[in-house]
């Protein structure tokens, strides 16, 4: 079942509320200074309803894949049945978040995933939204066939090659936003005190206000 970018779908929505978290070097996160882009991918298997999605996390430091994050918000009896074998379900961990054993990981990624897990998806507004996606994704998809899903055996992987094209233009948009958070991030030097260091509304900004 191979994995789209949600900006192939949705580039403008894409592009509002794609989630940008900034590390400061006062944030103990185990991660260099800089934006963190969380791009959603989701399987575009026509017919499938797996309720997951990719997180393909990208940094303004190497402007590249850092770490892909797979996460279901379901119970995991769901993935057991979808799946329809609990032993295999066990394995794959199929509702996270965990670091996807099929796609390449850097050294940060142990860190991203722990960003994930406690900042990103504790967000109840952030997580309604990510559901919000994965809706209007299934419904583009499953608006050209209404065929059946291709379950059981079949071993969750990632499209790296059919994303690749995508990915440049995410990464590149991605350091221009970063670049422009960096020049507002210095006009601002000087004029605030940052006493917290915990990873705070001031150990981080959203790419968007919330809705």
């Amino acid at each position: 079942m191979p994995y789209q970018m949600f900006h192939d779908l949705y580039p403008a929505l894409a592009e509002r509320e794609t989630r940008c978290i900034t590390v400061t070097s006062r944030a103990k996160l185990d991660l260099p200074t800089g934006d963190y882009f969380f791009h959603e991918m989701y399987c575009n298997d026509q017919g499938c309803d797996c309720r997951r999605v990719f997180f393909f996390v990208v940094s303004s430091v190497r402007k590249d894949v850092e770490a892909v994050v797979a996460w279901g918000w379901e119970k995991p009896a769901f993935y057991e049945k979808w799946l329809g074998d609990d032993k295999l379900n066990d394995k794959l961990d199929l509702k996270g978040p965990s670091l996807n054993l099929m796609s390449p990981q850097t050294a940060l990624a142990p860190a991203l995933l722990n960003l994930a897990q406690n900042l990103l998806l504790r967000d109840p507004d952030y997580v309604a939204r990510i559901k919000r996606h994965y809706r209007l994704f299934r419904d583009k998809i499953d608006g050209k066939s209404r065929g059946k899903s291709k379950r059981g055996a079949a071993i969750q992987r990632t499209a790296l090659g059919s994303v690749k094209t995508s990915m440049k233009k995410l990464t590149a948009e991605s350091a221009e936003y970063a670049e422009k958070k960096r020049k507002e991030n210095r006009s601002r030097a000087g004029k605030r005190k940052q006493n917290d260091n915990s990873p705070s509304i001031e150990n981080m900004k959203f790419r968007q206000e919330k809705n």
